[in-house]
């Protein structure tokens, strides 16, 4: 893979440090007026979601990360593993709640996703840009009732309190 410097850091980048993939959100780079230039970097660890901010030197490099983002859609979930299908080649992948995270919320049976592979293996899924759902059929809220907890659930369980019932709704990221 390619190797880049602290000044080549830029958001949406995947870098490898101490033998794990890092998408880089962020990166600062600092000139004082006196020492050395440096970058402040946040960074997000893939396999684990947590996010870490770390100073690199202006010499200081790190290996591209041989990860790959697919677009596969979302099959079906087992209790254990959410299935997806490539479809190109109609293989199929089966990614654990490590790698789901929260977008268990927001998969929907068809629905097309971006799963983030390393060595082959899912670990990150995350939703497109944009989403459409229906809500479902609940009790109205009351009038004048808006500390309250009632909300109108979605086709996922997801409650969203503001949405009329048995409408189609387009959610953008």
């Amino acid at each position: 893979m390619a190797t880049y410097y602290s000044n080549d850091f830029r958001a949406g980048l995947k870098i490898m440090l101490d033998g794990e993939p890092y998408a880089v959100e962020a990166s600062e780079f600092v000139k004082p007026g006196k020492g050395q230039a440096f970058a402040r970097v946040k960074l997000r660890r893939l396999l684990t979601g947590t996010r870490v901010e770390k100073t690199f030197k202006s010499t200081d490099s790190a290996e591209g990360a041989d990860v790959v983002d697919m677009n596969l859609t979302y099959l079906y979930n087992d209790g254990e593993f959410w299935h997806f299908m490539n479809n190109e080649t109609f293989e199929q992948l089966s990614a654990d709640a490590k790698a789901i995270g929260d977008s268990d919320k927001w998969l929907l049976d068809q629905a097309e996703c971006i799963v983030t592979l390393w060595n082959g293996q899912p670990i990150a899924v995350t939703h497109r840009t944009s989403l459409n759902w229906k809500s479902l059929k609940t009790d109205p809220g009351l009038k004048g009732d808006t500390a309250g907890t009632g909300g109108k659930a979605s086709e996922t369980g997801l409650p969203v309190p503001w949405l009329k019932c048995h409408c189609s709704y387009r959610l953008a990221k």
